[in-house]
């Protein structure tokens, strides 16, 4: 009930992130579909009916709709918002017009058109990381154990205050961060923890067990616990001229931690309960918002990777969906028949009204039964 009550305060935080991303990743397929001469119908922040829009001199209909929930760049010879060619027009078109369309041109024109549109996210989000890291700084802590905690998992596997961890299952740990995000989905697996303890070598076994905590908004998450605590967390600040590389590293570093979340989901290591949709990113952005600036501009270059990650799945009605018709016919010479097209879009639209589907039931599991 108390989302309902400040619906306002979770909503106008959202709409305004997520139209922002949206916008981002609009743009950068308009960017490339224009610089390689596609002519482009409609660019539209919302789906449905419009609220107020303008045509450009080139003939693009710009426009805001009344459902916020995403958007899309509408192309000559597209037959809906998600790009699929409109073959029975296309065979119509005058010579003009096929110079326009995107169906008539070099694959490899198609396949920059396509990924565009996630490049764009990550290079925004890439942007706004290093602003965040040359002015407020990295969050950094180094990966020494500071305490461990009394009959816990790493007092039992013999680590000693002191303790710095260089490796768990032959992944390197840079960061106590790095440390906790894997120890955290691994509980009741037995890890393998390489240290380095006065200059020697050690190598530990410890299975982290389960626990159940609270995060700041009262939210439950089951989680794996060593019983180790780090120093406490600074933020180094770094130069303006070196700061796009620490972001670049921290958006591929979010993105594998993703890929590989998804997978421990799909092989049944881990509950499909933290897929989250449109409900719960709405909380989020409500309560980050009230956190301040600096959380709300590291949330939403978050999700600006998540958008560009989730946009290369070979999904068809995805960008990914398109690159991999696109690579499908540089491998076969020639592009996929209509109906291989057709029948990749339906399965492609089942698994998205699938996914949507378990999304919003696990938001409502998460926001209203607690």
């Amino acid at each position: 009930m108390d989302f309902l009550m400040g619906l306002g305060w979770y909503i106008i935080p959202f709409l305004i992130v997520l139209s922002v991303l949206v916008f981002v990743h609009e743009l950068g397929h308009y960017l490339v579909a224009r610089y390689n001469g596609v002519g482009i119908d409609v660019f539209s922040i919302g789906f449905g009916p419009e609220v107020f829009g303008w045509n450009d001199r080139s003939g693009t209909r710009w426009k805001v709709s009344w459902f916020p929930l995403g958007g899309y760049v509408k192309m000559v010879g597209d037959a809906d918002a998600a790009s699929t060619p409109d073959h029975e027009a296309l065979k119509k078109m005058d010579e003009f017009n096929r110079s326009r369309s995107l169906f008539y041109k070099s694959v490899w024109q198609r396949i920059a058109v396509s990924v565009a549109g996630p490049l764009a996210n990550y290079l925004f989000a890439i942007i706004l990381f290093s602003i965040l890291f040359a002015t407020i700084g990295q969050r950094y802590t180094v990966p020494i154990i500071q305490g461990i905690q009394e009959g816990s998992a790493a007092a039992t596997a013999g680590f000693q205050v002191g303790d710095k961890v260089k490796s768990i299952n032959g992944e390197s740990i840079d960061r106590f961060e790095d440390l906790q995000m894997i120890v955290q989905s691994k509980a009741g697996d037995s890890l393998q923890v390489v240290i380095d303890r006065n200059g020697h070598i050690f190598t530990l076994s410890v299975i982290p067990t389960l626990s159940i905590i609270k995060d700041h908004f009262g939210h439950e998450h089951k989680i794996g616990l060593m019983g180790v605590k780090g120093s406490e967390a600074g933020y180094i600040k770094r130069s303006w001229w070196n700061a796009w590389w620490y972001a670049t590293e921290e958006a591929f570093s979010l993105s594998w931690q993703t890929l590989k979340a998804l997978g421990q989901i799909i092989i049944g290591a881990k509950s499909a309960d933290g897929l989250g949709g449109p409900l719960r990113i709405a909380q989020m952005s409500g309560e980050i918002a009230q956190s301040g600036i600096t959380a709300l501009v590291w949330f939403m270059a978050l999700l600006s990777v998540n958008l560009g990650l989730i946009n290369l799945f070979p999904v068809p009605m995805l960008d990914g969906g398109h690159l991999l018709f696109y690579f499908l016919e540089v491998l076969k010479g020639k592009p996929l028949s209509e109906k291989a097209q057709e029948w990749g879009f339906r399965v492609g639209f089942i698994l998205i009204i699938g996914l949507m589907i378990l999304a919003t039931w696990n938001d409502l599991m998460h926001i209203f039964i607690k």
